[in-house]
């Protein structure tokens, strides 16, 4: 018996060893396949990744007068304890995420008002309205910051003219309103593209569930909120997702509304910090700040992944 059980051991060690020059073969074509991506990949990404946490690890040491070179000395995690040592730095974050705890929700829900508006049977002129709501989103970012700031700028807003003939007092680039203006600007801009994304998902829910609830005598309010909505989850989630990376990511309407808002500090969200370091020539403490951005970016995105995971997909 232990002779045969042996023998059929050393059969599949052979057969193994004869069967893996196959596999290593059928591998190539894969790897050639697969290297238009994944050469680019960890060019452009992976690479500046690595080189930015190498950064952060070291510092300029500057000896003498000044008169001699800085050399770069390896500085372990000190970078990082001064970035959150920082109570500007550490202030950016805790802006960034009340921004997003507040602006995000809303402007979700602004696109899933206009997706559902859009697959709508009785709606109009639904092309006109689909390239209408994702216009600001086809602007570049930049453009609708500076449009933005003449809206809000000081003694030239027609908003705030406007509130004055209602007799009221709207400042909106004050300290106090610099959140609630940069949150309008973000989800002007991006609504139109979730929407599409979620109009996209709703496109793909057949149309026989729509008809065989309206058959059962169910509105219109009930299909979109006992059907559509729950069908679309996905794409909520997805849009989730992005918009809080987006979010983290904040930098373009900040840096342009601090023309016309001069109290709106070169910290006001970490991207800003980071690239005020680099004006600053500290490219090692940018580096630092960046990572932490990242880490913060990706717990929060994989943190929501996980909580949509465990209620089952649900929001």
């Amino acid at each position: 018996m232990t002779t045969a059980l042996r023998e059929r051991a050393a059969g599949r060690t052979r057969a193994t060893g004869a069967a893996r020059p196959g596999r290593r073969r059928r591998g190539r074509p894969v790897a050639l396949f697969l290297a238009p991506f994944l050469v680019p990949f960890a060019a452009l990404y992976l690479a500046p990744i690595g080189y930015t946490i190498y950064q952060s690890l070291f510092r300029m040491h500057r000896s003498g007068l000044g008169l001699t070179a800085p050399t770069q000395v390896f500085a372990g995690l000190s970078n990082y304890a001064t970035a959150l040592g920082d109570a500007d730095f550490r202030g950016s974050l805790l802006r960034v995420l009340l921004i997003g705890l507040v602006q995000v929700p809303l402007m979700l829900l602004f696109a899933l008002g206009l997706a559902l508006l859009l697959d709508a049977r009785t709606t109009l002129f639904k092309r006109f309205f689909r390239l209408a709501f994702f216009l600001p989103y086809a602007l570049p970012g930049v453009v609708g910051a500076i449009m933005w700031s003449y809206l809000v700028a000081p003694g030239l807003s027609p908003i705030s003219a406007a509130a004055r003939h209602l007799g009221l007092h709207l400042a909106l680039t004050s300290n106090a309103m610099l959140a609630p203006t940069i949150g309008n600007m973000l989800t002007w801009g991006w609504t139109g593209y979730n929407m599409l994304i979620i109009y996209s998902a709703l496109q793909a829910i057949p149309a026989e569930l729509s008809e065989a609830a309206t058959m059962d005598g169910c509105s219109a309010f009930g299909i979109a909120w006992r059907i559509k909505v729950p069908l679309v989850r996905p794409a909520l989630v997805l849009t989730t997702v992005f918009s809080i990376i987006g979010t983290a990511q904040l930098y373009n309407e900040p840096a342009i509304l601090h023309n016309v808002a001069p109290n709106l500090p070169s910290t006001y969200t970490p991207i800003y910090a980071a690239y005020d370091a680099v004006n600053a020539n500290n490219f090692n403490a940018a580096a630092a700040e960046s990572v932490i951005l990242a880490l913060l970016a990706f717990v929060l995105s994989f943190g929501f992944l996980k909580l949509v995971q465990r209620r089952g997909g649900a929001l």
